[in-house]
């Protein structure tokens, strides 16, 4: 089963405003919104997270992420808590739904143990985020983990104020509290060992501690790194990974379909009649926004051209042939039997629209979201829904809670 421990967080400075140095996960930051953030004060942690060269110093984006914090925690900016902790984390939305999980060290397993894949992944590039983690030696981001067990948020208390609070750009509020005391660990340790963890987001990161947990072990035994925990310690280093763990229900996860553009369609195949062999197609009229916003929060799905849309009701034989029973199984395997199309991915349907609308799409597929109880079912059957079919929302801020691989007591 999971091992789930708590562990010695390097947090901000009460002195350090929290507003202004939280930023949302790497993989969602573009070049823009990065700039924007290093402007907001010079310890924001998407200097860390999302690392640039120093031209000055000749440093490396990695060098430069590694010498900026090594810099924090010597100011103090930055410091660690007195003793091990989990700990606890709640995003609301400003629509009042709520997201509450807690923060820990979740222990790295191999395939066919107990962390398990949430969706299959598309290929990307590890390096980075590899080198990263070399070069800190620290988790600066969570990754989000599901469990599958019951009651994991009747273990704690949040009725006291928080140790923390900030408000992100999109007027999400974020909250922590330090959860130190001996009874509640144990408490937390127990229930997410109790099950399975499903990974929701962050596969990249967890495929890239598997590899650096690999490259240290292969170090320590070959003397050229001392290891970095012995038998019975209470620090455990490489071995873990910081994870933030919800409690898989209803109440606690808010999920969002992830939408297509549809590119290089030939110019001989009618769209309307080639997802006609996977859905019932209706014409709903004109792609006006507000004709759109509506469609979309009736969680509808759709096919968007510059000329109409449509309403698409998946057929019962399209989800038998693509042996799922999601959506975005279906749609995958519609536009797999167009030649040479493919798609990109869109978190807002309007950018998914506006390609159509610029020319740069031929079409914008949306779709509905996976509901919680099918993402019970597939990680119940150890399954892994097909890429990009989820999006949970709001998402943790870096920059709450870091993790230190290397023992506070002996790094300082």
């Amino acid at each position: 089963m999971p091992q789930f421990i708590p562990f010695r967080g390097l947090r901000y400075s009460p002195s350090v405003p929290l507003d202004l140095v939280i930023a949302p996960p790497y993989d969602v930051v573009d070049s823009r919104q990065r700039a924007e953030l290093a402007q907001r004060h010079p310890a924001n942690s998407i200097l860390v997270e999302l690392p640039a060269a120093d031209d000055r110093s000749g440093l490396d984006p990695y060098e430069n992420a590694e010498t900026l914090l090594a810099e924090w925690r010597r100011v103090r900016i930055v410091r660690h808590d007195l003793s091990p902790a989990f700990y606890a984390y709640r995003m609301t939305t400003p629509a009042g739904a709520t997201t509450t999980g807690v923060i820990g060290a979740l222990g790295l397993e191999k395939p066919g143990g107990d962390v398990l894949p949430h969706e299959q992944t598309i290929p990307k590039d590890k390096t980075d985020r590899l080198e990263l983690l070399r070069a800190c030696r620290a988790n600066l981001s969570p990754i989000w983990g599901l469990s599958l067990s019951d009651g994991l948020a009747a273990t704690y208390q949040t009725e006291q104020k928080p140790d923390a609070e900030a408000t992100d750009d999109d007027g999400v509020l974020h909250q922590l509290w330090v959860l130190d005391d001996p009874g509640t660990i144990q408490r937390i340790s127990e229930a997410v060992g109790r099950s399975p963890v499903v990974i929701a987001d962050g596969h990249h990161r967890y495929e890239t501690a598997l590899t650096y947990e690999e490259e240290s072990r292969s170090s320590q035994l070959d003397g050229t790194r001392p290891a970095s925990s012995a038998p019975g310690d209470e620090f455990h280093g490489e071995d873990y990974v910081m994870a933030f763990v919800v409690e898989l229900a209803e109440d606690q996860l808010t999920v969002e379909p992830i939408h297509r553009s549809l590119v290089e369609v030939p110019d001989d195949v009618d769209l309307v009649e080639a997802f006609g062999n996977w859905f019932e197609v209706a014409p709903a009229g004109p792609p006006e926004e507000k004709f759109l916003e509506s469609l979309v929060a009736s969680r509808s799905l759709a096919l968007v051209t510059r000329d109409g849309v449509w309403l698409l009701t998946p057929l019962e034989a399209a989800y038998q042939a693509a042996s799922s029973d999601l959506d975005s199984a279906v749609m995958a395997a519609a536009v797999a039997s167009i030649p040479g199309a493919s798609t990109r991915h869109h978190h807002d349907w309007r950018e998914a629209v506006e390609a159509v609308e610029a020319g740069d799409a031929d079409a914008a597929l949306v779709l509905r979201p996976v509901t919680v109880p099918q993402i019970a079912e597939w990680a119940h059957d150890r399954r892994r829904m097909p890429p990009k079919s989820t999006y949970f929302y709001p998402k943790p801020r870096t920059g709450m809670v870091f993790r230190t691989l290397d023992d506070p007591d002996e790094t300082g």
